[in-house]
């Protein structure tokens, strides 16, 4: 009968497992897993079967999303106790994850549809009367009145709600106070804001746009294409005998970042009106 052999160099052990020599090294090292022999005149590590088992609960361990620490206190206690709740911790992280990918998912279905409807609008330049549903959003109110002043302020606000740019995708907007619209004064933004969901962020950022009716307008361009739309806005709010109630809300949702045809371009204007 063949001798089954028992010994297993560190390459051989590193081919065998699909791990790194270096990783092995570092096991090593650390105290994680240390080899069975170590040969005095040349340094060369050796393993043997009975460490075949040790690297495989390492190796699943570390797929969980276990720390190499959690990992070596388990192999040097391994007690089914300890184990049972490494897991339960490790379980209610990956379910945190899932939470929060669900809602990247949703924004990303949200922005989807968003531009699909934008490419579906042929009421261009036209006033439209909307009933519009409460909307929950993240706002810091600061003066705006140039590009550059605009990016600068939402990366401050993203940066201040703990947001992730992949979370609010397509939903930043900006406003103009009343006061200034009823003036025709169309070139300050008085704030800048995120759509958000429920849950997303609760902090003192966090307020909403009012449910009501809201005159609106869609248009091909981007915020300095507003100035002319916004008169269109104000000649029927005036030959309507609607009156304006709050803060214009601006949103462009197709710009130069997704369309390099200006002809692409969607922005929305929207004036609370009763």
């Amino acid at each position: 009968m063949t001798k089954i052999k028992n010994k297993f160099s560190i390459g051989e052990m590193s081919k065998l497992h699909n791990t790194t020599i270096k990783t092995l090294r570092y096991y090593d090292e650390i105290g994680l897993l240390k080899p069975i022999q170590i040969d005095e005149n040349n340094g060369y590590r050796y393993y043997s079967t009975e460490q075949f088992e040790q690297l495989n609960t390492i190796n699943y361990l570390k797929d969980l999303g276990f720390s190499l620490g959690e990992i070596k206190v388990h192999l040097e206690h391994r007690n089914i106790d300890d184990f049972l709740e490494l897991l339960e911790k490790q379980k209610e992280l990956t379910e945190n994850k899932i939470r929060e990918l669900q809602k990247i998912n949703n924004r990303f279905q949200s922005r989807i549809e968003d531009i699909q409807h934008a490419r579906r609008i042929r009421e261009l330049g036209i006033v439209i009367i909307k009933d519009i549903k409460e909307r929950k959003i993240a706002r810091l109110l600061e003066t705006i009145s140039s590009e550059p002043e605009l990016e600068i302020f939402l990366r401050r606000l993203e940066n201040m709600s703990n947001m992730h740019s992949s979370v609010f995708i397509g939903g930043v907007g900006l406003t103009i106070d009343s006061r200034q619209i009823k003036n025709e004064k169309f070139d300050e933004y008085n704030s800048i804001f995120i759509l958000v969901d429920k849950d997303d962020i609760r902090n003192e950022f966090v307020t909403t746009l009012p449910q009501g009716k809201y005159a609106c307008i869609y248009y091909r361009g981007n915020h300095s294409d507003s100035p002319e739309y916004y008169k269109t806005l104000l000649n029927y709010i005036k030959e309507n005998g609607l009156q304006i109630i709050g803060d214009s809300i601006e949103r462009t949702i197709i710009d130069h970042y997704i369309s390099k045809n200006k002809e692409d371009y969607l922005t929305e204007l929207q004036i609370p009106v009763i």
